[in-house]
């Protein structure tokens, strides 16, 4: 009886374990603990890798069903106890036609919706903004391209006081610490906003897996990607290039809110136009009587020439 529930106890274990990937399809966008599958994302980008992504795995466990069925079949059936004997021939060209045949069928199948995937994620024409993305050791600069907005993004105060003091933060007080930043890059949702990447000293990596992509900062080069946020919220991310000692401190946080909003928030950050100066009034010299007089005295009269 014990051995009975010990074994219904590792099946029960068992089908959690294989309905895990089930329950991760409805993830949000941010990674959380014990998470198997990826995320759907909240970009046309990211959600085109996660359906890449499943109809691959699905593909994957269809393959490994009829591989491992067929294997077994022929453990059990041909099995040396029930007296079989292998078969006596170098080659079939009918199974080598259909073993080389359906590969070939399935890469094809594969290949085509994920290339069309790939030359969509890498299209930024059409973009509504365009925002130029520049690493440093160890922060971010974002400009507003054509808006005159532009301010640097580094690692949260608190974070940072915490990493240097040596005390074990608390998930609870801190439940983002080394993820937070002191200024959040904010977009507009439903809007193809054009990201050029660059760096200034090192190469750095710019990464929110909510966005669906990953792009190289590099020194000297302009790379480009775009995004189009379909949900507001709160997105993070970090530097994916191993830049330097620091690497691990310079979080990536972007805030997507509505257009409407957006507007706001940036005619906010824009800084107030400088006032006129006024127009100087005219001096005007008062004239010295007499200096009046002297000319008139010195004035030549009609009909006589000057000496």
């Amino acid at each position: 009886m014990m051995q009975a529930k010990g074994w219904w106890k590792r099946w029960t274990a068992a089908g959690a374990l294989m309905a895990a990937p089930a329950l991760a399809w409805a993830q949000s966008a941010d990674p959380h603990r014990w998470q198997l599958n990826m995320g759907r994302g909240v970009t046309p980008s990211s959600q085109n890798a996660y359906d890449a992504h499943m109809i691959v795995l699905w593909i994957c466990v269809a393959i490994g069903i009829v591989v491992f069925a067929a294997m077994g079949y022929a453990m059990f059936k041909f099995r040396k106890s029930k007296g079989a004997v292998a078969a006596q021939f170098t080659h079939n060209t009918t199974a080598e036609i259909v073993w080389t045949t359906i590969p070939v069928v399935l890469l094809i199948a594969m290949a085509w919706p994920a290339t069309a995937k790939l030359i969509a994620m890498y299209d930024t024409r059409e973009a509504e903004m365009t925002v130029k993305v520049t690493g440093y050791q160890w922060m971010w600069k974002y400009e507003y391209l054509g808006e005159g907005v532009e301010f640097t993004s580094r690692l949260d105060q608190e974070s940072d006081r915490i990493r240097q003091s040596g005390e074990r933060p608390d998930p609870e007080k801190h439940p983002y610490y080394l993820l937070d930043v002191d200024k959040r890059l904010v977009l507009p949702v439903d809007t193809k906003v054009r990201f050029v990447i660059t760096a200034d000293d090192v190469i750095h990596a710019w990464w929110v897996p909510a966005l669906g992509w990953k792009q190289d900062a590099v020194p000297g080069i302009i790379n480009e990607a775009w995004a189009s946020i379909h949900t507001p919220g709160v997105y993070r991310g970090q530097c994916a290039e191993l830049c330097g000692k620091d690497h691990g401190f310079m979080p990536i946080v972007v805030e997507a809110v509505s257009k409407e909003e957006f507007a706001r928030w940036l005619a906010s950050q824009k800084p107030a136009p400088a006032a006129e100066p006024a127009p100087a009034a005219e001096e005007t010299v008062p004239a010295d009587p007499a200096a009046e007089d002297a000319g008139e005295d010195q004035a030549p009269v009609a009909g006589t020439v000057p000496a």
